[in-house]
């Protein structure tokens, strides 16, 4: 059987994306803590510098991810962009389907002429910790607002314009 996967933007608030967010909450809410989830709002995965996807499987939506454009602390120089709600579902597994939201992802950063990538994931995560280092992110300290937190793992990559991500 061919299978056919496809990676789109889309708002947040279609049901679909919503469906997949909130399993995505429960999730994360069963591993970490309250103060360790850091959890965009579907108002905040809406707004202008951010972009959302979903990735379809045979038609179905089975993973979602966003990059959220920033401005790094006061004082710190360059944007980056965030990698935030990548998730994808137990039916979704094992399609590369992650990887290719990432590429996406990038991709999008790249074409707004930011160079860096960084993301906050947690320490029970360890097959998306693999994927990110597989694919060039390397462990960093807390950015942005983040502050050190024992569950936390932040990572970063540069991404390369010549190349692609």
């Amino acid at each position: 059987m061919t299978r056919s996967i496809e990676v789109m933007e889309v708002d947040p608030n279609v049901p679909e994306a919503k469906t997949l967010i909130a399993a995505l909450d429960d999730y994360q809410s069963r591993l970490y803590p309250a103060e360790s989830n850091h959890l965009d709002s579907l108002e905040e995965l809406a707004a202008p510098n951010v972009t959302f996807v979903v990735a379809r499987l045979n038609g179905q939506v089975v993973g979602c991810g966003a990059v959220k454009a920033m401005r790094d602390a006061p004082g710190a120089p360059g944007a980056y962009g965030e990698i935030k709600r990548m998730y994808v579902a137990p039916a979704g597994r094992g399609h590369g389907l992650a990887k290719m939201m990432l590429a996406y992802l990038e991709q999008k950063l790249l074409a707004k002429d930011i160079p860096l990538a960084r993301l906050e994931t947690g320490i029970h995560q360890a097959e998306a910790i693999g994927l990110y280092e597989r694919l060039g992110y390397r462990r960093i300290g807390p950015f942005g607002d983040y502050r050190e937190d024992p569950p936390s793992v932040f990572m970063e990559k540069r991404l390369d314009p010549v190349n692609g991500a």
